[in-house]
């Protein structure tokens, strides 16, 4: 039986100069053929985000080798590599005044390197145009390539993202290919390659987990030296998606926040309508904080 969305989880849609402002990110992004994660991944946030000139680039196309059962994201062989692309989004961001870009991709296995080059591009192309910005990359796990995950970490982005997505009991189930075990090493030799680079990871709850899987996914992500941990409320995007089990309420959603942070991470964002790039900026400063008061 499907369940019922709560009072909490209604979205405020832009209005006024608000939609103005909407509206002209919009554009821009269509007038640079440019894609967001926002509008593919039918992101809940995208109102309040581009309203305040905030937006999660996706590079390498809008089609996903992959099908998770959660993701609205189209599935299929992509056909285009658009090395003009790195320019592009660089472009938009300085049109935006970033002082924080963030820039993913869909799953790319149809590449030898996963895509990490042109990922590793685009940072230095962001840092031409707006040397004071901070840059997270928020990246697929390019199957287990390290070689690729090195070419992304030596162009120094300021956040290293990548999500773990489902608790280890449900992960097989809810992703495709993307091997909870893996993610975990990814984000380990992450942090061995470049220490004072933030990691940060994502974890989308109300798919069949327990408290207790939760907790154990926290633990798991501070054993490879997690900084920064975001838990959001799964919503199903279409009938064909894997169904919602429980929404949570936000009351347990702040009793996860403490349990993250007695467990040491640096920041963890947790509510309904957090997802892995919601006041990204923020979460940015606080790692970054943590981390050069430890090697101080």
């Amino acid at each position: 039986m499907a369940q019922r969305k709560p009072d909490w989880l209604k979205i405020n849609l832009a209005s006024g100069q608000d939609l103005d402002n909407f509206r002209e990110i919009k554009q821009m992004m269509r007038g640079k053929t440019l894609h967001t994660v926002c509008e593919e991944a039918k992101c809940p946030n995208i109102h309040e985000c581009w309203v305040n000139r905030t937006a999660t680039f996706m590079i390498l196309g809008d089609i996903c080798t992959r099908a998770c059962r959660f993701c609205a994201i189209k599935t299929g062989l992509p056909t285009e590599l658009d090395l003009a692309e790195p320019e592009r989004v660089a472009e938009a961001s300085e049109q935006m005044g970033l002082k924080h870009v963030v820039v993913t991709s869909v799953a790319r296995d149809d590449l030898a390197d996963g895509g990490a080059s042109i990922f590793a591009a685009t940072i230095k192309a962001i840092r031409k145009r707006l040397p004071l910005a901070t840059i997270e990359v928020l990246i697929p796990d390019f199957m287990g390539n390290w070689d690729a995950l090195k070419l992304v970490m030596d162009a120094r982005p300021d956040v290293l993202n990548h999500n773990i997505e489902a608790v280890r009991r449900l992960s097989d189930r809810v992703r495709a290919r993307a091997k909870y075990d893996r993610t975990l090493e990814l984000l380990r030799r992450a942090k061995e390659m470049q220490p004072t680079i933030p990691t940060k990871s994502s974890l989308m709850i109300g798919v069949g987990e327990e408290i207790e899987d939760i907790l154990e996914t926290m633990d798991d992500l501070r054993a490879v030296d997690v900084n920064i941990m975001t838990i959001g409320q799964y919503l199903q995007p279409t009938k064909k998606h894997i169904a919602v089990t429980k929404y949570y309420h936000p009351d347990e959603f702040r009793m996860m926040k403490e349990e993250g942070m007695k467990r040491g991470f640096s920041h963890v964002e947790s509510g309904p309508l957090v997802r892995s790039s919601y006041h990204a900026h923020e979460q940015a400063n606080a790692a970054k904080g943590t981390i050069a008061a430890a090697n101080a």
